[in-house]
């Protein structure tokens, strides 16, 4: 109990480093952190190969997607100016919803009866936490429709982060190219 303490401490401590970190690179450190913290909480659950595949996809895929995007956002481009601070009007509707959530998480697992056969077993087995078969059986069947949408999502997401980030001078303003003057008068033909 005292190691899911310290890590649910970690994680929510990773998480609010992530999102009020200064720079966007510390906070992919700090999502980083969240990641591997979650990972060894699977690995706590004995769901290894759900923890496996926490650091291979999110540690390795995605957060390697988000350092290329901060790249792309990052280069050329002047700083931003400061806008006005919208904090104090975010804060009700954000402690509003958090309850929200946090009342469905409760009601969630207030009607949810765990059987030991789906908790606890030997790891490979099926019908266990965590098993591959349970795992591919939930993501291809119950929840594939939430699983693409949220593959939609991201290269939405991704698209539009390009696109806004993109260059701020169109192509028809641009200065046209500079041809190559020569240096020399030209020669004369040898033959005349």
């Amino acid at each position: 109990m005292i190691g899911f303490v310290i890590l649910a401490l970690v994680m929510i401590g990773s998480a609010l480093f992530t999102v009020t970190a200064k720079k966007p690179v510390y906070s992919v450190v700090g999502l980083l952190l969240n990641f591997i913290a979650l990972a060894i909480t699977y690995l706590t659950l004995h769901a290894e190969f759900l923890a496996v595949m926490q650091i291979v996809v999110y540690s390795g895929a995605i957060l390697i997607l988000f350092v290329f995007v901060i790249a792309l956002l990052s280069s050329g481009t002047k700083p931003f100016e400061p806008g006005p601070n919208r904090m104090p009007r975010v804060l009700v509707p954000a402690v509003i919803f958090g309850l929200i959530g946090f009342g469905a998480i409760v009601a969630a697992v207030a009607g949810t009866v765990f059987t030991p056969a789906t908790i606890a077993g030997a790891t490979g087995e099926a019908n266990v936490f965590g098993s591959v078969a349970d795992f591919g059986t939930a993501l291809f069947t119950r929840n594939l429709l939430p699983f693409e949408v949220t593959a939609f999502v991201l290269m939405v997401a991704i698209i539009g982060v390009v696109l806004l980030a993109g260059d701020e001078t169109p192509s028809a303003r641009r200065p046209p190219k500079r041809t190559r003057e020569p240096i020399s008068p030209p020669r004369e033909p040898i033959a005349r």
